[in-house]
């Protein structure tokens, strides 16, 4: 039998290209999502590797109410559905978007008259429907996570309004496991209304049979709008200093016990739940109920959320090959944090700049430096009293993906170090909790670094370019040639210092060279 030739290694670019950002002018982009429980229409900015989303609605139509017992989409939640996506043709037209790509899944695929549907769509709202079976949903909501994290490993399960599907995220792939149940918020919800432990051991049977315990893995993947709404409960309860659902990590006995909780308790003090979701209320214990046995059955250390899943997993796919591997979260820093700078070009030299300042620096480490330089300069129209705390507080919830919450904590308090701010900042206190105190060092000796380099260059790359960092254990030397020339202004001085007090250094010099 002939050995398999081992894949190249793909090419995973760390840089900063301002020219790339400024060059990209791509058409909005839309997909209209029909589920078993909403219909949304999600419309990007462009069709790309870290897209914001422009325009985000959904319509509650419960397409799958009832379907467990009659086999077939009800008429009402047929016709709200056929109704919601020709509304949604229409916003999406008059945004401009050149491209929209339609999907359903469960409820679909599984009626006897989801034909009928995807027929009356193209009829009266003008969409191509593409059904995706039950190992496709698995594959695209994998793909979504693969898209939204930093080289994701673990299992990954999406739970949507009709079905649960479990498949595994290897870095750059899919793995070939997966596996779709009819165990999604809707026929759980049904099921419990009938008995709450005929559901319970319902579902234990169904995943004993499915789930392998082969299959395991120390970090789950939770993606659906059921599991989110979980996250915010959860965040809320806990006093979570960040409340972006993607990237919220919790350690899985937690989030299992605060899980079993919930769909214990009564609808009435569930709906006095801080945090809870009203919308979501009615099918909250069975996205609870799931949780709390999935993670039984696979015994994940810890369960990390995504707000990506079959839809960007699905935009992902149709990117160019080497657009996937693209940094998601550079190329989000640059798209937001270049256009509002003075000079875009700079943040490449700051780059340069800093590169002195780790010996030894890992590729998770230089992304996130490299994502500070991009967004160093977002708050220089604020008033100095502000744009530290207000570029801190900015960047703690902006809708990043490919960074966790220690992570954006991290951006944060770089930017806010950059800004003049310092660690002692009161208001800074819950968030830095999430950083061991090497990485806050790290961040405040950072944001040091570019403010000093403001300073120095005024701005200008061939100037800040002409100079550098020479770190020493005694002391911080700035070198510069001819075209910086030496400063003499108090203020630069005052800036270097502030850096040689984050790296715990006395003696500072500047120095003209050759």
């Amino acid at each position: 039998m002939r050995k398999r030739k081992p894949r190249p290694a793909p090419v995973r670019p760390l840089e900063l290209v301002p020219a790339r950002v400024a060059g990209r002018r791509r058409a909005p982009y839309a997909i209209v999502d029909i589920g078993s429980n909403s219909v949304r229409l999600v419309v990007y900015d462009q069709l790309g590797r870290a897209p914001f989303p422009r325009f985000n609605e959904k319509s509650l139509c419960r397409l799958g109410d009832g379907l467990a017992e009659t086999g077939a989409l009800s008429p009402d939640g047929f016709r709200r559905t056929v109704e919601a996506t020709r509304r949604f043709r229409s916003i999406a037209e008059a945004m401009g978007v050149v491209r929209i790509d339609a999907l359903a899944t469960e409820a679909t695929r599984r009626a006897s008259n989801g034909g009928r549907l995807v027929a009356a769509i193209a009829k009266e709202a003008g969409l191509k429907v593409r059904v995706l079976s039950g190992r496709e949903e698995a594959y695209f909501g994998a793909l979504g996570v693969i898209s939204g994290f930093y080289r994701p490993r673990g299992l990954v399960g999406d739970f949507g309004g009709g079905s649960l599907e479990i498949a595994e995220a290897r870095d750059d792939r899919v793995g070939e496991r997966s596996v779709s149940m009819p165990i999604g918020s809707l026929p759980v919800e049904a099921m419990m209304e009938r008995s709450t432990d005929a559901a319970r051991a319902e579902i234990d049977a169904l995943l004993a049979e499915r789930l392998p315990a082969t299959l395991a893995q120390p970090v789950f993947y939770a993606v659906g709008g059921g599991w989110r709404a979980l996250a915010r409960m959860h965040m809320a309860r806990v006093g979570a200093p960040v409340t972006v659902a993607h990237g919220y990590a919790v350690e899985a006995a937690a989030l299992r016990a605060f899980a079993k909780r919930l769909w214990h308790r009564p609808t009435a003090k569930l709906a006095a739940t801080p945090g809870v979701p009203l919308r979501r209320l009615p099918t909250l214990p069975a996205a609870a109920l799931v949780m709390d046995r999935v993670l039984k059955r696979l015994a994940p250390e810890r369960v990390v959320f995504s707000a990506l899943g079959v839809r960007e997993g699905w935009l992902y796919e149709q990117l160019p090959t080497a657009e996937r591997y693209l940094d998601p979260l550079l190329e989000g820093a640059q798209a937001f944090g270049l256009p509002q700078a003075r000079v875009p070009e700079f943040a490449p030299a700051l780059v340069r700049w800093t590169d002195c300042l780790v010996a030894r620096e890992s590729p998770v480490e230089r992304r996130l430096r490299l994502a500070v330089c991009a967004l160093s300069d977002i708050g220089w129209r604020d008033h100095r009293d502000v744009q530290a705390f207000e570029g801190f507080d900015r960047l703690l919830e902006f809708p990043f993906i490919g960074v966790e919450h220690a992570e954006r904590v991290f951006i944060a308090t770089a930017i806010h170090a950059r800004y003049g701010g310092d660690l002692d900042d009161a208001r800074l206190a819950p968030a830095l909790a999430l950083l061991p105190a090497d990485e806050r060092r790290r961040a405040q000796i950072l944001g040091r670094a570019l403010l000093l380099g403001y300073r120095l260059s005024g701005s200008v790359p061939d100037i800040l370019d002409n100079a550098r960092l020479r770190i020493a254990r005694d002391r911080i030397r700035v070198e510069v040639g001819k075209k910086a020339r030496v400063p003499d202004s108090e203020v630069v001085a005052d800036r270097l210092q502030l850096l040689a007090t984050a790296l715990g250094i006395r003696r500072t010099e500047v120095v003209e060279v050759n």
